[in-house]
């Protein structure tokens, strides 16, 4: 990272993403890729910038890569795996995402067919299950709208 303030900001940004449920160093990661202001970053370069292990890099880079958010680029005369923050990264957790509105939607139709009829819980369930297909419909449209801007 190019400044002192810019690791700062990074650095909150990994809090943020921690207290979301994301793993410590896999935040970490993903603030330093999304602050570089290198093209692509090793996972020397992370080592080194977030005084971590090369196994806590690996590992975290390893998830963010299995999501979409990050992928290993080719670079000419470089021996080393280079890393840098998908160009499309953000419209790809939000469609990989729509697995777990799935999931949600899917546990709502469950709680559906069990629940005794005119119950609050059936009302909750339904209106749970009418926003998470709402969601998965619309999702399309919005990533559609937002490629083409």
């Amino acid at each position: 990272m190019a400044s002192a303030e810019l690791e700062h900001e990074a650095e909150r940004l990994a809090l943020v993403l921690t207290g979301l449920g994301l793993q410590r160093m896999t935040a970490r990661v993903l603030a330093a890729l999304l602050f570089s202001e290198q093209p692509s970053v090793t996972m020397a370069d992370l080592a080194a910038g977030l005084q971590a292990s090369a196994g806590s890099i690996s590992g975290a880079l390893k998830t963010l890569t299995s999501v979409g958010l990050a992928e290993r680029v080719p670079v000419p005369a470089s021996r080393r795996a280079h890393f840098r923050l998908r160009d499309d990264a953000w419209a790809v957790l939000f469609t990989s995402q729509n697995e777990t509105l799935a999931a949600m939607r899917h546990a709502a139709a469950a709680g559906l067919a069990v629940a005794e009829r005119g119950s609050p819980a059936r009302q909750r369930l339904a209106d749970m299950r009418d926003f998470y297909e709402f969601l998965i419909a619309e999702i399309p449209d919005l990533l559609a709208r937002w490629s083409s801007r």
